[in-house]
C-alpha cells in the first residue's frame, strides 16, 4: 500500500516509503473499501487469470487492461527491465483523458518476492498487491469477527515484514551517502514494532486456539459428534450449513465470504454438530494460512470431513480444485504417521450446485472424484433440495453404524414414558417410533455407543435394546 510513514528519529523527519503491502505498518485503519477501484494487471507467460480475476472482481475493483509479457518472471522486477519501465513511463505521463487516468492499484499474477514488490512499486510509483496482498485485502474488507480479525492481522503484519526487511536490505547494501544513518534506525524501528505486535497477537490467537480445543473435548464428553465442511472457496459450503443447520451465516457468491468458523447442530439430531469455515485456495503461500490454522482446526479436527466440490466448474476446473483442497486435507487432517484409507477418516466428497447439470456431467465429476480417491462421492443440490436427504442418512449411517432398536418400558411409578422419549431425543435422532399394546414404546434411532450406553445406565433399567 503505497503510503509514506513519518517517523522522529534523532531530531529528523525521516520519510519512509513501503509501496507494497503496507497495511500491518499504517497508522490508524487499513483501508477496507476497494470498491470502484481501477487497476493494472501484469501478467507473464500464458497464465489462466480467470480466479484471480474473480477475486478482483469479489473487491469491487475494476481491471482496466491487463498487460502480458513472454517468458519466466524476472527475479528483479517481475516483468523485465525494459517492459516495466515502460508500463511505468506511461504511467507517470498519462492525461486527463487516458485510458489509465484513474488507476491507482496495479496488480501482479503472481505471488511476489518482497523484492519484485519493491521494484514494481519503485518503478511506478502505484500501490502494488501481488496475489498473496489481494487475498489479504480480501480477507481484512470480509474479517466480522474478533478470531477473524487477529488472524488477518497477523497474515498481514507477516507478509509487511518481509517488505520492509527488504526495504532495509537495500538501503543498508553497498556505499552509499547516509549508510547507518536515521532512516535505517527509522525503518529498524518498524520492524521491531512489527515484531512485537506479531507476538502480543500470537499469544492472542493462542488463547482462542485453546478455548477452542477445550470447547471440542466438552463436546467430544458430552456424546456430540462433529462434522467438518471443507472445500474449495466458494464450493457453496455456507449455503449446505445453512440447508442442514437451520443457522444464520452470511451467503454469498462471491470468494471468500466466510473466515471464521461457524458451528450448529444439525437440525435432525442435537447429537451431530457442523462446523463451517474458510475456504482452501490454491497456491496460497502456508505461512498466510497458517495465521488461520485456529479457524481450520475446528473444521478439520472432526468426527467426519464433509469435502464440498463445485459440479459446475469445467473439467480443468474441477480436477485442479478437487487436488487443491486435497493437498489442504492431506496436510491438515491427515497426519504423516496415518496410513488408513480416505473410508477410515470418514471423509465423504459431495458434489454442489448439481441442478444446471445433466446425469451425464454429474457422472463424469463423480468419476474425477473417484480417481482422487474419494469412493461413492454424492451429488446435492441445496436450491432444489436434490440429493440431500441420501447424504444425511449416508453421513448418519458413517458416524453411527446401523440405527439402534430400543424399547422404552412403561411403569407406573417413577418417571413417565414420555421423559425417557425426551431423553432419547436429545441423545440421538429418532428416525421411528412404534408404541405397543402394553404402554410400551418402540424407537430406533441412530445414536453413538458412547450416549447409547449413558442413556441406559440412567434409565433405571426402562430402556433396553433390542
Amino acid at each position: 500500500m503505497s503510503m509514506t510513514l513519518r517517523l522522529d528519529m534523532a531530531q529528523q523527519e525521516t520519510d519512509l516509503n513501503v509501496l507494497a503491502g503496507a497495511g500491518g505498518v499504517a497508522l490508524g485503519e487499513a483501508r477496507t473499501n476497494h470498491e470502484g477501484r481501477k487497476a493494472l494487471l501484469l501478467i507473464r507467460g500464458n497464465e489462466d487469470t480467470t480466479e484471480f480475476e474473480s477475486l478482483v472482481s469479489t473487491m469491487g475493483i475494476t481491471i482496466v487492461e491487463s498487460i502480458p509479457q513472454p517468458g519466466e518472471p524476472d527475479p528483479k522486477g517481475y516483468f523485465g527491465k525494459g517492459r516495466l519501465q515502460d508500463v511505468a513511463d506511461e504511467l507517470r505521463l498519462r492525461v486527463r483523458g487516458h485510458p489509465w487516468e484513474q488507476i491507482d492499484l496495479v496488480l501482479l499474477h503472481t505471488n511476489a518476492t518482497p523484492r519484485q514488490l519493491v521494484a514494481v512499486s519503485d518503478a511506478t510509483n502505484v500501490e502494488v498487491w501481488d496475489r498473496v496482498r489481494l487475498l489479504l485485502s480480501l480477507f481484512t474488507a470480509h474479517a466480522n469477527s474478533l478470531e477473524a480479525r487477529t488472524q488477518v492481522r497477523i497474515a498481514r503484519l507477516q507478509s509487511d515484514r518481509t517488505v520492509l526487511r527488504e526495504l532495509a536490505n537495500q538501503t543498508t547494501t553497498g556505499e552509499r551517502a547516509g549508510y547507518g544513518g536515521g532512516g535505517v534506525t527509522a525503518l529498524q524501528a518498524v520492524i521491531a514494532n512489527v515484531n512485537r505486535e506479531l507476538t502480543s497477537l500470537r499469544k492472542r490467537q493462542v488463547k482462542h486456539s485453546r478455548a477452542q480445543a477445550e470447547r471440542r473435548r466438552q463436546r467430544t464428553r458430552s456424546g456430540a459428534v462433529t462434522v467438518g465442511i471443507a472445500g474449495y472457496t466458494n464450493a457453496g459450503k455456507s449455503s449446505f450449513f445453512l440447508k442442514m443447520s437451520g443457522k444464520d451465516v452470511l451467503v454469498e457468491d462471491k470468494l471468500f465470504s466466510t473466515l471464521e468458523t461457524t458451528v450448529g447442530r444439525l437440525a435432525a439430531s442435537p447429537r451431530v454438530l457442523l462446523a463451517d469455515t474458510i475456504g482452501f485456495i490454491d497456491n496460497l503461500p502456508n505461512a498466510t494460512l497458517d495465521a488461520f490454522r485456529a479457524t481450520l482446526s475446528e473444521a478439520l479436527e472432526c468426527d467426519m470431513l464433509m469435502l464440498l466440490v463445485d459440479a459446475t466448474d469445467t473439467i480443468e476446473e474441477f480436477q485442479r480444485k478437487i487436488a487443491a483442497t486435497q493437498r489442504e486435507i492431506n496436510a491438515r487432517y491427515l497426519s504423516e504417521d496415518i496410513t488408513d484409507s480416505y473410508a477410515e477418516r470418514k471423509i465423504i466428497c459431495v458434489l454442489t450446485k448439481i441442478e444446471s447439470l445433466n446425469q451425464e456431467a454429474i457422472n463424469l465429476k463423480k468419476s474425477i472424484a473417484s480417481e482422487f480417491g474419494y469412493p461413492n462421492p454424492l451429488a446435492i443440490s441445496v436450491h432444489q433440495e436434490i440429493g440431500l436427504e441420501q447424504l444425511q442418512d449416508e453421513m448418519l449411517e458413517q458416524l453411527f453404524g446401523q440405527p439402534a432398536n430400543l424399547r422404552l418400558v412403561r411403569s407406573d411409578e417413577g418417571r413417565s414414558i414420555e421423559g425417557y422419549l425426551s431423553d432419547v431425543y436429545n441423545a440421538g435422532m429418532v428416525i421411528n417410533k412404534q408404541p405397543q399394546a402394553n404402554g410400551d414404546l418402540l424407537v430406533t434411532v441412530w445414536i453413538n455407543e458412547q450416549s447409547l450406553a449413558r442413556l441406559i445406565a440412567t434409565s433405571d433399567n426402562r430402556i433396553e435394546v433390542k
